[in-house]
């Protein structure tokens, strides 16, 4: 294949993806070798499942044993789902094993990084949050219990995130018995961290700014819109409670960053404009996200 059909069939966007989702997968991979392993946080999924059968069976070491867990729910995921359930999280599950196992040959870890549990409490549930919400963002995962959830919702009326969310505490419980009541409370408390920091970072990546612009200067502000910032808007036609006097209020979204020059600029043009400006991570339309 040419340099000109490679970039026909991979172009910038798919680029940017690939470059995400590997982003992505690395941040994870940090996260769970470095921090979640040395201190047996077991939070639930496949590197939940590899902490606890580690110590239960002690020649097998986490890595391996996460490797080989999302390997077979691959195989299964093939079976049940087909081959288009999601090249990029078959791709992200073999790369996050292979990442956690490489990291097992070159850095071995014997012991946490420092004497603090919940510093590393923190690490350990916040990069692989990060890396997990971007790989959200992207359409993809790291497999594991996810591809679970996948043959769930094709195949039954089951309640995917209530079964994964009772699936993760009861992992996260057993470190209680297999680790000691210490590791197995920090465990289920970086659970409930995890869930909240996973949406928070999800919401913050796909945040834009919604404006409602009452303004006597439409044609300016809209001329902006289009012309510097490539996007276009809604002009609706409102009257005032109070003066009765006719008003134009222009409809756009943009990203944060041209929400701050759209802000000045129309402050330049109409000072007496009237602006409403809200937060929003779910726009879904051109320019946006598809759905």
């Amino acid at each position: 294949m040419n340099t000109e059909n490679i970039k026909k069939h991979f172009g910038k966007a798919e680029l940017k993806t690939f470059l995400l989702v590997n982003l992505g997968t690395l941040i994870l991979s940090i996260g769970v070798y470095f921090f979640k392993f040395p201190n047996n946080f077991s939070t639930g999924g496949v590197s939940g499942i590899s902490i606890l059968l580690g110590r239960v069976i002690p020649f097998l070491s986490p890595a391996i044993t996460m490797w080989a867990i999302n390997i077979l729910l691959l195989i299964v995921g093939f079976i049940f789902l087909g081959r288009g359930f999601g090249f990029l999280t078959a791709y992200c599950s073999m790369l996050f094993s292979f990442l956690t196992w490489l990291f097992e040959r070159i850095i071995p870890m014997d012991k946490p990084f420092t004497d603090q549990p919940f510093l590393e409490l923190c690490f350990a549930m916040m990069l692989p949050a990060v890396g997990s919400a971007i790989l959200f963002n992207c359409n993809a995962s790291s497999g594991g219990t996810d591809i679970v959830a996948m043959i769930l919702k094709k195949y039954t009326n089951v309640d995917i995130g209530t079964a994964l969310l009772m699936s993760d505490a009861l992992i996260a419980f057993s470190a209680c018995f297999v680790f000691g009541i210490k590791t197995g409370l920090f465990s289920l408390l970086g659970l409930a961290i995890k869930a909240f920091v996973v949406d928070s970072v999800i919401e913050s990546i796909n945040l834009c700014k919604y404006f409602s612009i009452v303004t006597s200067h439409p044609k300016e502000i809209c001329d902006y819109i289009i012309r510097e910032m490539n996007r276009s808007s809604t002009i609706v036609d409102a009257i005032g409670a109070y003066s009765q006097e006719e008003r134009k209020v222009i409809l756009v979204a943009c990203k944060r960053g041209e929400a701050v020059k759209l802000r000045t600029y129309i402050r330049s043009v109409d000072p007496k404009a009237f602006m409403f400006i809200t937060n929003t991570s779910e726009i879904i339309g051109k320019g946006f996200r598809t759905v």
